[in-house]
């Protein structure tokens, strides 16, 4: 869950640090982000894509989400193995991961729409 979304959010990060020159050679991100861009995991397997990421990521935070919901109601009906403190930190991640999803797709959309102004 908080894997897939802190992989966004670095992968995001890293294209805003290059967008402005902050990556120069020789810095050890370089080597992950050109073989990202190349397709290209460490081992020599193909990355997946874009979207195959953040499908996986979405279906994630609803696994997470789910998970969250299941704690809460065990919690209500008085299940002995989901205690406060369990319940609660199920929510919190739940939270959480579904504001950085809302975050992705909010970046994602401006993305688009700064796409799409631009003039031909």
């Amino acid at each position: 869950m908080t894997d897939a979304i802190s992989s966004i959010l670095s992968q995001i990060r890293a294209h805003e640090t290059r967008a402005r020159g902050d990556v120069g050679p020789g810095n050890a991100i370089d080597t992950a982000l050109g073989n990202a861009q190349l397709g290209r995991v460490d081992n020599g397997t193909k990355a997946p894509g874009f979207g195959e990421l953040l499908s996986g990521a979405i279906d994630k935070v609803s696994q997470t989400q789910a998970h969250s919901g299941a704690m809460q109601t065990a919690f209500e009906l008085g299940d002995p193995r989901a205690d406060l403190a369990r319940t609660m930190v199920a929510m919190q991640q739940s939270s959480v991961a579904f504001r950085a999803t809302v975050e992705v797709r909010n970046r994602l959309v401006q993305s688009y729409q700064d796409v799409m102004n631009m003039p031909v």
